[in-house]
């Protein structure tokens, strides 16, 4: 049974790599070692499954019948004994994490907080940023971002309750140019504007009424791609602003910022960290990933 194994496993290596000197370094072991147990396979099969000439290494009808057959097999078993071995090691490496700078309840610092003090072996390497961008292409492990915007393919989980956006404006500011009652009259106002990178056009409002969304293209008197200018302008009197509301409620707060709109404002589907599928994700990210679905449930 164990010489069968054995012999399959070099089996799979030739089969792949069309090549014994190839299969022989990715085993660890001679040419000559693979040679003999392909052939003793064969032996006990009582069938060839490998053609070799000087130059080539192919597979016979009957080799590539039992390649396609015992290929998965092989590979769940691998997958498996590589799950047991991780499960006795601990979590360790770099994680890098690129987030919605929008992400307040993210990036707030209790959740990873917790999370580099159970898993000190793990360091984060985390992007702030709004691009949006194929996360696996940049050599990210995973983001947060609105779920939205997330696409069907990934796997998402929650990071933060229910969201809502609203306009905000300064006491002095309403007190010289008055108080929208409708998004429509945001247009007659000065409003501060916000887009990720300079070739991209504003963000455009968003805005419910009788059950139907709706946007407004505000001419913004100042755009940036920072939402600190933005608050700061804000406070200071310059305009009207657009954003989330855990961004803004200490402002609110402190009585700084006033909300506007908020009936044209209802909530919406939060932040969700995100990764690709794949059939054995890596310990690192999967530690990050029971970490959040621990708190969610204290």
């Amino acid at each position: 049974m164990v010489d069968d194994l054995e012999g399959i496993s070099v089996f799979l290596a030739v089969a792949e790599a069309r090549n014994f000197r190839l299969a022989a370094e990715r085993l660890g072991v001679t040419r000559s070692a693979v040679s003999q147990a392909l052939q003793r396979l064969e032996d006990r099969l009582g069938v060839a499954l490998v053609q070799r000439t000087t130059r080539s290494v192919s597979l016979t009808e009957a080799g590539e019948v039992f390649f396609e057959a015992v290929r998965p097999s092989v590979r769940q078993v691998r997958d498996a004994m590589q799950t047991l071995r991780e499960m006795q090691a601990r979590p360790s490496g770099l994680l890098r994490i690129t987030v919605s700078s929008i992400a307040e309840s993210f990036l707030s610092g209790t959740l990873l907080a917790g999370f580099i003090e159970a898993c000190p072996e793990i360091k984060l390497d985390i992007t702030i940023t709004d691009d949006e961008f194929d996360i696996v292409e940049a050599g990210f492990d995973a983001g947060v971002r609105l779920g939205e915007v997330i696409e069907q393919d990934m796997i998402a989980i929650s990071v933060s309750e229910r969201q809502r956006q609203y306009a905000v404006a300064s006491p002095a500011y309403l007190d010289r140019r008055g108080r929208p009652r409708h998004p429509g009259e945001l247009q007659g106002h000065c409003c501060i504007g916000w887009r990720p990178r300079p070739d991209t056009a504003p963000y455009r409002w968003e805005f419910t009424e009788n059950g139907r969304d709706f946007e407004v293209s505000v001419d913004p008197a100042v755009t940036t791609n920072d939402m600190g200018m933005m608050i700061r302008m804000a406070c200071a009197g310059a305009g009207i602003t657009f954003g989330m509301v855990e961004t803004f409620q200490p402002y609110v707060e402190r009585g700084e910022l006033v909300p506007l709109l908020e009936d044209f404002c209802p909530p919406f589907p939060g932040f969700y960290l995100y990764y690709p599928r794949r059939q054995r994700q890596p310990l690192k990210l999967r530690a990050l990933v029971d970490h959040i679905r621990m708190s969610a449930r204290r």
